[in-house]
């Protein structure tokens, strides 16, 4: 592919009608205001929307003609699902992923354009990220995750926990398509992919900086636990195991952790993401 292509891409966002109208103009603002501005929005109305969020999206639209194309699904089918009918939509190589609650640096796709351009091998890169509670000017909030950054220790992490954060990807179609595309996988949908793509030679890397934030509630930690939580967990892992991606030591290495994680009380499993699972 060539330097001239490589400026080209899709920006990817599925929103639901749960989502703040508020929250949707920050996200959709953080795509349009890119340094280097994607050549198409494919936006997933994952079911029908209410009539604030679609005067955000009117607006936007109004503000940047024919740069948003709309993907309507009659009914909500979950993220999986919808990314996965947004990928089809997408007509670049490269897919910038955004969510409709978190913000984007306005250099990230710039820099990770010019990863591409260096390393014709990538097939996807994602950046550091930082979680705040409610509202970005909430410093006090802030939480930095930081990420295995060259493709030995993203392949080495994901034996563990999740190497990429999901709205803070650029990968090409190309091995998104080749490893399945998306799945119903409800919690795990990205991490998911990301296991799929390795196991069909996807090479990876994270920019060693933070450029993107993640909008999280304030029950964020009690989200992330309970059985349904674990459940769904166990059984993703429990899926690589019987594929081999997963040899049995590192299925108990990985999962009976996880799994007392979710079973935890929320306030020490704040504990725990915060000290344990994150560092700045």
């Amino acid at each position: 592919m060539t330097g001239e292509k490589y400026s080209k891409y899709s920006a990817l966002m599925s929103v639901y009608k749960n989502e703040k109208p508020e929250c949707l103009l920050a996200s959709i603002a953080s795509v349009l205001y890119q340094t280097v501005l994607c050549d198409e929005f494919i936006l997933v109305e994952d079911g029908p929307l209410t009539n604030e969020l679609y005067d955000v999206i009117n607006k936007c639209d109004e503000a940047y003609p024919g740069i948003i194309k709309e993907v309507k699904l009659d009914y909500n089918l979950g993220l999986g699902l919808a990314l996965n009918a947004g990928i089809n939509h997408c007509k670049n190589e490269l897919i910038a992923r955004f969510d409709s609650d978190d913000i984007s640096a306005k250099d990230r796709c710039e820099k990770q354009l010019a990863e591409f351009m260096k390393d014709l091998e990538l097939d996807i890169i994602g950046t550091n990220h930082i979680e705040f509670v409610d509202d970005i000017t909430n410093k006090e909030s802030f939480l930095y995750k930081k990420l295995p950054e060259s493709d030995e220790e993203i392949k080495k992490y994901t034996k563990k926990r999740n190497p990429f954060s999901h709205s803070a990807v650029m990968y090409r179609k190309s091995a998104v398509i080749k490893a399945g595309n998306y799945r119903d996988y409800r919690y795990v949908e990205d991490y998911d992919l990301w296991v799929r793509m390795i196991k069909t030679g996807a090479k990876c890397k994270n920019i060693n900086e933070y450029l993107s934030y993640v909008k999280v509630s304030k029950d964020l930690y009690k989200r992330r636990g309970g059985i349904k939580y674990m459940r769904s967990i166990q059984s993703f892992k429990k899926e690589l195991l019987k594929t081999g991606y997963f040899s049995r030591k590192e299925y108990y290495i990985s999962v009976v952790p996880h799994s007392a994680v979710c079973l935890m009380p929320s306030h020490l499993r704040k504990i725990v993401y915060a000290k344990m699972l994150r560092g700045q």
